[in-house]
């Protein structure tokens, strides 16, 4: 008698295709990649850094040290040593002036801050395997960054955007100066030593040098 084999039953495949989801999970938006995250970090330290070499503000205001400068060169020479001994503070108080010109302009502050967005998350910090797309038309990272140059250009130069910060930087340089020509210099304690570039001049310097490797890699 011939034995019947067994019926053969379906078995299902445990190690199936992996789905699209984790490509969802690698492509991040540039906001939560950690190029951008380190650049943050990088420019939160170096203005750390920068304020915490700051001069005392009851020293940058004394007025009993307030003099008129004899002559122009006089007043030059005031302004170059006030200015190495209070540079920090002096950037400050310029930073404020545009910020609060800023503020009180908010269409400019909005204008600014979209400009500055578009340059972040389109361009600098855009992974480059994550193309524009806009309408079915995709748009390479030449293009991209041909339009944002043409939006930076209407920005500052057709808007009140580059009048706002040139006036601003206009009235906290007129203070600097004045502050610098008639404050005397005689009472403080200068370092003829020190370097050039230190506290916030070094901002632009080292922030970018720090970050650069940060944005090679988020463009990578």
């Amino acid at each position: 008698m011939a034995s019947t084999a067994p019926p053969i039953l379906p078995i299902s495949n445990s190690q199936t295709v992996p789905s699209a989801a984790p490509s969802s999970v690698e492509s991040q938006t540039p906001i939560a990649t950690p190029a951008f995250r380190a650049f943050i970090n990088q420019i939160s330290e170096t203005v750390r850094n920068g304020l915490s070499q700051r001069r005392p503000w009851a020293e940058l205001a004394d007025r009993s040290a307030l003099s008129k400068p004899e002559s122009i060169s006089d007043a030059s020479v005031r302004i170059r040593k006030n200015y190495s001994y209070f540079k920090v503070n002096y950037l400050t108080v310029a930073t404020a002036i545009v910020g609060f010109s800023l503020v009180t302009h908010p269409f400019s502050l909005v204008f600014l801050l979209c400009l500055l967005a578009s340059w972040l998350f389109l361009y600098l910090f855009r992974p480059s395997d994550q193309p524009i797309v806009i309408l079915g038309r995709t748009f390479s990272d030449r293009e991209t960054l041909g339009c944002l140059i043409l939006f930076s250009i209407f920005v500052i130069f057709l808007t009140d955007v580059g009048s706002v910060l040139v006036s601003a930087m206009m009235v906290g340089v007129a203070l600097i100066c004045a502050h610098g020509a008639f404050r005397a210099p005689e009472d403080l304690f200068l370092d003829e030593q020190e370097p050039a570039a230190t506290g916030f001049l070094s901002f632009l310097g080292g922030a970018a040098s720090s970050t650069a490797p940060a944005v090679i890699a988020a463009r990578g």
